[in-house]
């Protein structure tokens, strides 16, 4: 005996893409994106509808809401218990959707947490009044019906929504190589649009777009995005949408009372309180969250005095923090042919009228076969009553009236059962009244339904009747103002700091540390064991410093993050990445216009501008060319290139005054020569020792040789003028092997 297989055999290629297309099939069209006609995801509206068929109507008294998720996952949704509650929660949040279809009583989250609700068993529910629009016209023939999961009921393939639902409380979802992103609109300017677009179906997006002025989301956050932008993006089905918080001052402090879509408080105050802390946001004292049922938001910034500019710091804010933020918009739907695509304005609005259109046609159809019906059975009534002997007899004398009735009276079937089911007190002449009245109604009922089924023309203004009326019941005026504004721009770093007087200390093992103000005494400071003083220089907090290694390259960094000076400091290989055996020798601080003298030891040097020394690369950058046995000496500011003068001194005793205009500006390599030393002294070990900056006229400056040191004013320096590049003169006796200059200030 053979068997037959119950198999099919075919290659792993094919089974493993045929399962991850029906996957993706699955999850596009049945969870991720919605329906264009009533604009719900399957298990959203399962939930509706479930919630209909348990008679939670808005008049009703609400039922606990793990009794609804029971029925919804148990009937209709055979999936997490969890994941429909969550989609229930997000239906009846008012920060959530634009027009909540769910009335929660308990916790249903709060704009700091949407995700803090309570568990199913503890928080009610019912339908709110705007579930109307979507479940009125359920059983009056408008959709069509499909099995359940195991088949043993029916639930609706959509439901007959009454207005674009699909754009007022919008959409968020990820499928399967698309996902879609709908924001919400006001119902009023929908309606208003769909109005036009009945009596205009040749409107344009700019002529809708004079209807629809942009996205109404549940917050009274300001909508920015310039018109412009807004208009594109209904042409095009994509782009992105800016909002921003609003505040008002009162009495020198800020309040914020609106902050845009899907942004928490909580967070909003963390990301200003992690500026505060990093000290880059010196404009602010304290700040605090007042927010209460009143006030649902209500964020108090208290500015340190009243000389700070608000709406600098509130521009600030906005580019910083979460207080403006761009909502991606993505009008990715599925059609009316169930297939999803990313519509246009005008193809959604065209698309969703032609699905009302449908569902009002197939109303008064489904009406009309009512009337038809009634009006058959009542006319054999009538045929009953001229002839109630007769039927009496017929009924008391056979045993199968009914078909004798049929006979004798041309009656159908349904007529004669119908008759034969009618009660004999209903058989009085009041009755007979009751029916010639209500024939009456129902003719004239049907002729009204034949009509507007035959006339376009009355359809579409019974449509329009209808969305009216619907609109000036449910809607409400718009929530999101909006305004043109220019995207806020952060302030720059060092406009934020505190200014206030510095000293940067540098030690001889590259550890550096940064002590208030400009009487400290460097040397006198605690260093590591082992380790000594070896620079200092005086600036400003919100100015960055740069640091020298012996390899010449310059590496910068925010003097307001250095460490305190109550400490031995931190080593900057910690902030940055020398090159093997480089050892950090020199440092200067200023703006980035400061022009400032740069020299090596050899006797080159060069001018350039502060700012060119900036980077955020941790490898720094190649500034100065040194030869061998060269270093980098103390880098000496400049105001006035042409009044100032610069002095060298080499550790022989020779020293040479000359104009710092003689030297070139550059932003990198090796400069000129500053003096000139013999190659015979140079074999020597001769080299310059420092070089300073002096003002014409006001210079003074100190020259230590061990324990001697030499004081020299600017009458005393003029005989050591000359030229770039010479020899200059030689030093009293005693000071023929100089080790350090200082300015004197």
């Amino acid at each position: 005996m053979i068997l037959q297989a119950n198999f099919e055999q075919i290659p792993l290629k094919d089974y493993a893409e045929r399962a991850y297309l029906d996957y993706s099939m699955y999850v596009v069209l049945d969870r991720a994106l919605p329906f264009l006609g009533d604009g719900l995801k399957p298990v959203q509206r399962r939930i509706i509808y479930a919630m209909s068929e348990l008679s939670l109507a808005a008049t009703a008294k609400p039922k606990k809401c793990a009794r609804t998720v029971g029925d919804v996952i148990g009937k209709f949704h055979p999936h997490g218990d969890s994941a429909c509650y969550e989609a229930m929660v997000l239906m009846a949040q008012p920060f959530s959707y634009r027009y909540p279809l769910i009335d929660g009583q308990g916790n249903f989250g709060s704009p700091d947490d949407p995700k803090s609700f309570a568990a199913m068993r503890y928080t009610e529910a019912k339908l709110t009044r705007f579930s109307e629009l979507l479940l009125a016209e359920l059983g009056q023939g408008t959709v069509d019906f499909n099995p359940n999961f195991d088949g043993t009921l029916q639930e609706p393939a959509w439901l007959p929504a009454r207005v674009p639902h699909v754009l007022l409380n919008g959409a968020t979802g990820i499928a399967v190589g698309m996902a879609t992103d709908v924001p919400p609109h006001n119902l009023r300017e929908v309606v208003s649009a769909c109005l036009h677009l009945l009596d205009d179906p040749d409107a344009d997006i700019p002529q809708l777009c004079e209807h629809i002025h942009g996205p109404d989301y549940p917050t009274e956050a300001e909508i920015i995005t310039p018109r412009s932008e807004i208009m594109a993006m209904y042409t095009s089905g994509n782009g992105s949408i800016r909002s921003r918080a609003i505040y008002h001052e009162d009495d020198g402090r800020i309040i914020v009372t609106a902050l845009p879509h899907q942004v928490s408080p909580a967070k909003i105050l963390e990301q200003i309180a992690q500026q505060m802390r990093t000290k880059k946001l010196p404009w602010l004292e304290d700040l605090r969250d007042e927010s209460d049922h009143q006030n649902p938001i209500r964020l108090v910034l208290i500015p340190r005095s009243k000389r700070v500019d608000n709406t600098a710091l509130m521009q600030h804010l906005f580019a910083t923090t979460d207080m403006e933020k761009s909502h991606r918009v993505n009008l990715n739907l599925i059609g009316l042919d169930g297939r999803p695509q990313v519509k246009n304005l005008r193809s959604i609005l065209t698309e969703w009228l032609r699905f009302r259109t449908d569902t009002v046609r197939r109303r008064l159809q489904y009406r009309l076969n009512k009337v038809e019906q009634r009006l058959h059975l009542l006319e054999g009534l009538r045929i009953a009553f001229l002839n109630l002997d007769e039927v009496i007899g017929i009924v008391r004398s056979e045993d199968e009236p009914k078909p004798v009735l049929m006979h004798r009276f041309a009656l159908s079937e349904i007529q004669a059962h119908y008759i034969l089911e009618t009660r004999l007190r209903q058989l009085a002449r009041l009755e007979e009244m009751k029916i010639n009245t209500e024939s009456a109604q129902l003719e004239e009922e049907r002729a009204r339904l034949s009509v507007l089924l035959k006339s376009p023309t009355q359809l579409c203004r019974l449509i329009k009747q209808e969305l009216r009326e619907d609109a000036e019941r449910h809607g409400n005026t718009r929530r999101s103002p909006i305004v043109e504004r220019e995207a806020a721009q952060a302030m720059d770093e060092s406009a934020l700091l505190v200014s206030e007087p510095v000293t940067v200390v540098l030690s001889g093992k590259g550890w550096v540390r940064s002590a208030k103000g400009h009487d400290i005494d460097p040397a006198s400071l605690n260093y590591r064991e082992g380790d000594t003083y070896l620079v200092s220089v005086r600036g400003r907090s919100n100015q960055p410093v740069v640091f020298f290694d012996s390899s010449g390259r310059a590496y910068s960094t925010p003097t307001h993050t250095l460490s305190s000076a109550r400490s031995n400091g931190e080593p900057l290989t910690g902030r940055f990445s020398p090159p093997p055996g480089a050892t950090f020798q020199s440092l200067t601080i200023g703006d980035a216009d400061t022009r400032i003298v740069l020299a090596s030891a050899q006797g080159y040097g060069f001018v350039t501008h502060l700012g060119t020394l900036h980077s955020r690369n941790k490898a720094g950058k190649q500034i100065i060319s040194l030869g061998r046995n060269d270093a980098v000496l103390m880098p000496r500011v400049t105001l006035d290139p042409a009044r100032d003068r610069l002095v060298v001194v080499t550790s022989d005793g020779h020293l040479l005054m000359f104009s710092v205009a003689e030297l070139p500006e550059l932003n990198r390599g090796k400069g000129l020569k500053l003096i000139d030393i013999s190659k015979v002294r140079r074999d020597a070990g001769i080299q310059v020792v420092g070089v300073v900056v002096i003002s014409e006229g006001t210079g003074k400056l100190t020259l230590r040789a061990g324990q001697r040191k030499l004081g020299l004013k600017w009458s005393d320096l003029i005989e050591y003028g000359g030229s770039r590049a010479t020899r200059g003169g030689v030093l009293p006796r005693g000071f023929r092997r100089v080790e350090r200059i200082d300015l004197n200030t």
